[in-house]
């Protein structure tokens, strides 16, 4: 039953890496999906988030306006710490939640984190493993440009905002490279996979 953190920068290909874990037969919790739930409307997150940051934050039908909240927090370590510290530790709970029912349906089963702010907020958890998908900075703005739509100016300034990628190294059992082709990930994950597999 191993628990295994996957985590990487924006744009690192981390995605790809979980999809293909998931085919061959990992359970994988997605934290950012998560952190939507948890904002629902009606929630006591997003009740929350409203009264420390404004009520203009919530849309006529109840919903949590990301795109200004984003806009109001980035760039503010100030109020990016108070966001987290309201929305963190719902998402500890849930995750674990999770973790849990995964283990309880299938107690051999393989579960993967996927959680981009793993160095920010859970690196201490018990983890098995922790994968960490690595690109170049370059690499990823390319990306962001290209497939997502961004300047070149906003793509740098996203990576910018995130812990350097040696920090996430310094914390992985496994880099994937995910630098080269669609394949070469692939080829990499499938060996993770064999590794796990193998350790069972």
């Amino acid at each position: 039953m191993p628990l295994i953190a996957l985590t990487g920068g924006i744009a690192s290909g981390k995605s790809t890496i979980a999809a293909r874990l998931a085919e061959h037969g990992a359970v994988v919790v997605d934290a950012d999906r998560i952190v939507r739930e948890v904002q629902e409307p009606g929630s006591p997150v997003l009740a929350e988030i409203a009264a420390v940051f404004g009520d203009e934050l919530i849309a006529a039908d109840g919903a949590l306006d990301r795109a200004a909240l984003g806009a109001m927090v980035f760039g503010d370590q100030e109020r990016l710490a108070q966001l987290n510290a309201i929305v963190h530790p719902a998402v500890r709970r849930e995750s674990g939640r999770r973790f849990a029912a995964a283990f309880a349906s299938d107690p051999g089963a393989v579960v993967v984190y996927d959680v981009p702010l793993l160095v920010e907020a859970r690196v201490d958890d018990p983890w098995d493993l922790i994968v960490v998908a690595d690109a170049p900075a370059e690499v990823r703005e390319r990306r962001l440009i290209e497939l997502r739509g961004m300047s070149a100016e906003d793509a740098r300034a996203r990576i910018a905002s995130q812990v350097p990628d040696a920090e996430r190294r310094a914390i992985a059992d496994v880099v994937i490279d995910t630098s080269g082709d669609l394949e070469s990930t692939r080829t990499q994950t499938d060996a993770l996979w064999e590794r796990i597999s193998s350790g069972r």
